[in-house]
This record gives C-alpha cells, sequence and structure tokens, in this order.
C-alpha cells in the first residue's frame, strides 16, 4: 500500500527536474567568467590581439619572391603553439582564428604545414590519384606546392598562485592566474625574425567557504 505514493513521489520528482532543464543560445563574444581556468574570452582575445599586431607590423609589408608572380601576398605556414601550462588547452583554436582572420585580410596566403595541418592529406589525395582511377591530364603531382615566406609559431605559458583559506579570510581562498602568449614570424629564407609579439592575461578568483575547490 505504500509502494504506491512512493513511485508517484519518485516519478513527479524526476519530471520535476526534467522541466527545469533548459537549453539556450548565448552570445559567443560574451565575457566569459565561470571559472579562472583558459576559456573562450582568453582564446579570442589572444588571438585578436596578435593578428592586430601581425597585421599592423611594416616589416611584412614586402616579402617578393620570383615564383610569385603578381600575387605578392605573404605566403606562410602556421608552425603551431606549444602548451607550456599546467591545463590541457586545445591551441589548434587559437592557431585556426590566427589563420582565418589573416587570410581574410586579404594581405596573407597559406600553405599547409606539418602533417597534422594538411600534409598527410595531400600525400593520401597524391597517391590515389596516381592509383591509375584518375585521367592522366588531371594527375597532380605534388612537385608544384607553393614555398612559404614566413612561419608563424608561439607559445602559451603560465604562473599559478593559490592562497589557503585562513580566519583572516573568513575561510575564502583566493586563486591568481597568469598566462603570457608569445609568437613570432621569421623569414625562412634569411631566418631573421621579422615580428614578435606578448600578450598577457591575468584573472584572479575568490572561492568562499562553501565555494568549489
Amino acid at each position: 500500500m505504500k509502494t504506491f505514493p512512493l513511485l508517484a513521489l519518485v516519478a513527479l520528482g524526476a519530471g520535476f527536474t526534467s522541466a527545469c532543464n533548459s537549453v539556450d543560445y548565448g552570445d559567443p563574444d560574451k565575457v566569459e567568467t565561470l571559472t579562472i581556468d583558459y576559456g573562450s574570452t582568453d582564446l579570442q582575445a589572444f588571438a585578436d590581439r596578435m593578428t592586430k599586431s601581425l597585421l599592423d607590423n611594416r616589416s611584412l609589408d614586402y616579402l617578393d619572391a620570383s615564383g610569385k608572380g603578381e600575387d605578392k601576398r605573404i605566403i606562410a605556414v602556421f608552425g603551431g603553439i606549444k602548451n607550456e601550462t599546467r591545463e590541457h588547452i586545445n591551441l589548434d583554436q587559437i592557431s585556426r582564428r590566427i589563420q582565418s582572420n589573416l587570410q581574410e585580410s586579404g594581405k596573407f596566403r597559406f600553405v599547409a604545414g606539418g602533417e597534422a595541418d594538411g600534409q598527410d592529406e595531400i600525400a593520401d589525395e597524391i597517391r590515389f590519384q596516381n592509383s591509375g582511377k584518375v585521367r592522366d591530364d588531371m594527375v597532380k603531382a605534388g612537385n608544384n606546392q607553393l614555398g612559404a615566406d614566413v612561419r608563424i609559431y608561439g607559445v602559451l605559458s603560465d604562473i599559478y598562485k593559490e592562497k589557503g583559506r585562513s580566519i583572516a579570510s573568513l575561510g575564502s581562498k583566493k586563486k591568481d592566474l597568469y598566462y603570457q602568449f608569445f609568437m613570432q614570424a621569421v623569414n625562412i629564407d634569411t631566418g631573421e625574425i621579422l615580428w614578435t609579439k606578448e600578450e598577457d592575461i591575468r584573472k584572479t578568483e575568490t572561492v568562499s567557504l562553501f565555494g568549489r575547490g
């Protein structure tokens, strides 16, 4: 006799929980402050500031070569961004945003870099085209790729400090996270460093006695 009310209560609770769940779209450019850790706002700030600095740099205004013809845009290859932080961060997201911004500017064009940046796919396609399944006059040899003028790469590092809970802080603790993002562009032909830029972000978080962590 007592089983039915209990089951009804469980079902009612489940239905209430389900009714409370909601999904909504947010502004992708809104400042994200859910935690102190690396987030979308950091990605956007680093990528957009680096892009502006690189586009404003006059050392990259003119890089000509005999094989470039009439298209004098800078041919660049992205060397990637090294992660030296304590977090597991997908830095390919920054690379893709910077590359997209630079390409849209009309000043840069990009060639595929290492194995993870398109060369494996190119090699696979060349093997397929030379397998006998493609018309002879349409087969690509893969020996006509553009040579990059510059290589762009960088590193993201951090310094993390934490002050524990105490009576003086009323049981709260404080976290301080400092990010340093460094990038540079190097002339592949001469080895000259044409551009360097450092961007910093510092974030602090105060966690109350009953807060997370």
